[in-house]
């Protein structure tokens, strides 16, 4: 494999190109992401060039602003991520990224900063302002960088290659795949939601009445969601807590149930202060779920698969090791539903563990055993 300086207008940037001995050898979509790099260690930058396509290298963050620049002049192809490979220096490094914010055509490149000339210090106070989407060993990351990059191009609005993504893959199911192995799968959603839906409408009706009377605010709530293969719909349940609840997630992480865990992150606490009286009753039966049959009318889900995650956990969950769970649809109920759903004992790592085992063995006989058992399951005293 050789380097080709495809452009040097300065000394501070250049453009390289990673060329295969054999064409045949070319690189695949999953890793054609171009990366822009800033720091001055080209040994780290030949690495890169062993998994991504191609990068742009800059020595500081005034060489980095001015190609930037250009590129937006001459339209040429955005960068998938930014990589930010020089000492803490706060002042610099916020004006940069606030350069960046200041973008239509930046604010959404992932900006990952790698740890190897960061200290302590530095990694707390950049996880404390939130000033980087990740902080990662990148000499150490390998394919998991591929993934997680993959994973927060989808979050932050464009694909791998630096392209807007089209409002629609967000917003409806055009871009729905369904394989040939779940026909009948796709078949039994659009019949049974359908009726099931039909049935419910009175429900609908008395569940929206007692939300209105207890507080003021909307009915549903709705919240972008990551299901199959990391794929971003908008979700939609009864509100069953206050508004702004989301906004509030960060003060109660004292009361998380998997706090201190190793492994994926989630949140979950009894006695939720954010939950209404009424959203207590709806979570205890199951009912705020009720318009999720609409998301599974949609093709966003299925009746059965694993839940589709808050964007903030889906992306910690980008890795060989977990992502996995990814491959199966998103279901209102699932394996681990069933088996271990309202139990203090289950643990993040058992919950994914149980995703990824339905995901290596769902069939549409394997969902039916799975519907049949998920009445016992409805009824429980606590709820994620």
């Amino acid at each position: 494999m050789n380097l080709e300086i495809l452009r040097s207008t300065t000394p501070r940037f250049k453009y390289y190109r990673r060329i295969e001995a054999n064409p045949k050898n070319s690189v695949q979509s999953s890793n054609s992401l171009k990366f822009f790099y800033i720091g001055r260690d080209f040994e780290r930058v030949h690495s890169l060039l062993t998994i991504f396509e191609a990068g742009q290298c800059a020595e500081n963050y005034d060489s980095a602003k001015l190609l930037l620049e250009k590129s937006r002049e001459i339209q040429s192809i955005t960068p998938g991520f930014i990589i930010m490979d020089l000492p803490y220096e706060q002042k610099a490094a916020t004006q940069f990224l606030q350069f960046l914010k200041n973008s239509y055509q930046f604010r959404h490149i992932p900006v990952v900063y790698n740890t190897v000339p960061l200290t302590t210090s530095n990694i707390q106070a950049l996880r404390k302002q939130k000033l980087v989407d990740d902080i990662l060993d990148v000499d150490k990351c390998g394919q998991y960088l591929v993934n997680k990059i993959q994973m927060l191009n989808r979050l932050k609005g464009y694909n791998t290659n630096g392209a807007p993504v089209r409002k629609v893959t967000i917003e409806s199911n055009e871009d729905l795949v369904v394989e040939p192995g779940s026909v009948f799968k796709r078949i039994f959603d659009i019949v049974v939601s359908s009726i099931l839906l039909l049935i419910a409408l009175p429900f609908f009706l008395l569940i929206a009445l007692a939300i209105r009377l207890e507080s003021r605010g909307p009915i549903f709530y709705t919240a972008y969601r990551a299901g199959r293969g990391y794929r971003i719909f908008k979700f939609f349940k009864f509100r069953t807590m206050q508004v702004g609840a989301d906004q509030k997630l960060s003060e109660l992480g004292g009361l998380n149930q998997y706090k201190g865990e190793n492994g994926p992150v989630f949140f979950k606490a009894d006695n939720d202060p954010r939950i209404t009286k009424v959203g207590a009753f709806l979570r205890n039966t199951s009912l705020d779920e009720l318009p999720q049959f609409i998301n599974v009318l949609k093709g966003d889900m299925s009746l059965v698969g694993n839940r589709p995650l808050p964007l903030y956990e889906a992306a910690a969950l980008t890795t060989d090791q977990w992502a996995e769970r990814f491959m199966a649809p998103a279901g209102i109920t699932g394996l681990w539903q069933i088996k271990k759903r309202g139990k203090k004992d289950m643990s993040a790592t058992e919950r994914i563990n149980l995703d990824i085992a339905y995901a290596h063995q769902y069939s549409f006989m394997y969902d039916l055993w799975i519907i049949a058992n998920t009445p016992s399951a409805l009824m429980q005293k606590s709820n994620v």
